[in-house]
């Protein structure tokens, strides 16, 4: 069997490209369903994209190489799709944008641009192998338990990477990458919790707070979500992408606000007032219950000088952890790094030493915050690719008459 492009993997960015890349596409996903990460995403309401989406928003080697796709498939492109098959949404915090439905409407939308472009949607099918030969991609599949073999002008890798294995991520594209000789940018976990050894906030699980969590390369002013395991929560989360095993965060449990002079203000016209209660004012209460045991907090407003007011501010605004670690790809909702961009042209996603292969979405070191920027990058990646297939189908069809 020859089809001219077979996409490998049916997820929002196989998806997306397959709406584009022209009739003579077969999308290829292991999985019983399509765009299983969208059904699941945004609590089942799937946060699509974002109203704010710039490439600061993205994590690479390369900072510049997702320009050029955010720029020619924005958000208001995906939300004009999203508006034309009645799909209804609402904005949240912070410009994100989720279905006031179902995620399940995201991925109906999906299957019908595909199908009506004329891709072919082959379910539970697994790779085999992959060979390059004689100009095209030689691949063989496993379809249902049978064998199938399929020639490919144009190949590309959707497979996602490593984050939430029981969905059935795998690192095929990284393989398939290698095989080529693509370069890989080392990856690990990213938007996933922090753990700490011996429960050390048991105690404290299920507390939430709005917080600011930072190291020295950034900082996020989001909810704070205490666990069994540790901390996770939006703001955990987004500084997870910045953090390397080892390092310390600073926590400031009450931002944007001068505690300092709210304090001596509150010295002054409370002293007798306990000093816990005053904080109790400010943070929950079994929270505030920790903090007295972790930083000694005792006494009356009266008794505090200014310099233990300020200890104590420094405590609670400038709190030093060290995570253990994190919860890994099990609860990852991304994987940082992949394919190296500077082997991909930013324009097409086509590797620069390989004809007809095509890398796109979360498989290529371009990765998100959290909030709908992932998905973005799959809309635009996969509309790049898909486009630039199209684009090359034009032209040989123009040749060949």
């Amino acid at each position: 069997m020859f089809v001219n492009t077979v996409i490998l993997g049916a997820g929002a960015a196989g998806m997306m490209c397959a709406a584009h890349a022209g009739g003579d596409c077969l999308v290829v996903d292991h999985a019983k369903s399509p765009g299983e990460k969208i059904r699941i995403s945004g609590g089942g309401r799937s946060n699509f994209t974002n109203l704010d989406v710039t490439p600061e928003n993205y994590l690479s080697q390369n900072p510049h190489f997702c320009k050029s796709a955010l720029a020619r498939y924005s958000q208001w492109d995906f939300i004009s799709l999203v508006d034309r098959h009645g799909i209804s949404w609402h904005e949240k915090t912070l410009g994100q944008l989720f279905c006031d439905g179902s995620a399940k409407q995201i991925v109906a939308m999906l299957v019908e641009e595909l199908t009506q472009a004329g891709a072919q949607l082959w379910l539970k099918t697994s790779v085999e192998k992959v060979r390059y030969e004689g100009g095209h991609y030689q691949l063989t599949l496993l379809r249902d338990g049978s064998p199938q073999r399929v020639s490919c002008a144009n190949l590309v890798l959707a497979t996602g990477g490593k984050s939430i294995p029981k969905m059935g991520a795998t690192g095929l594209a990284y393989d398939i990458a290698r095989q080529f000789d693509l370069p890989l940018i080392d990856t690990r976990p990213g938007l996933v919790p922090f753990t700490f050894p011996e429960g050390r906030f048991t105690t404290l699980a299920g507390t939430a707070l709005p917080a600011r969590l930072s190291n020295n390369r950034a900082s996020f002013d989001e909810a704070l979500l205490f666990t069994h395991r540790g901390l996770s929560g939006p703001a955990v989360l987004q500084l997870s992408s910045y953090w390397h095993e080892g390092e310390a965060i600073t926590v400031n449990l009450i931002p944007q606000t001068d505690l300092f002079t709210l304090l001596r203000d509150q010295r002054q016209a409370q002293g007798r007032r306990a000093l816990t209660t005053e904080i109790a004012r400010h943070l929950p209460g079994r929270l505030v219950d920790f903090l007295t045991a972790e930083f000694a907090i005792t006494g009356r407003l009266a008794d505090q000088s200014d310099a233990a007011l300020q200890a104590l501010c420094d405590a609670l605004q400038s709190w030093q952890l060290t995570p253990g670690g994190s919860e890994g790809y099990r609860t990852a909702e991304v994987t940082l790094g992949g394919i190296d961009t500077d082997a991909l042209s930013s324009k097409t996603m086509q590797a620069k030493s390989q004809p007809g292969l095509f890398a796109i979405g979360e498989a290529v070191d371009v990765t998100g915050w959290l909030g709908g920027y992932n998905f973005q990058w799959a809309w635009a990646s996969g509309h790049a690719a898909g486009q630039a297939i199209a684009a090359g189908n034009a032209a040989g069809s123009a040749t060949g008459a």
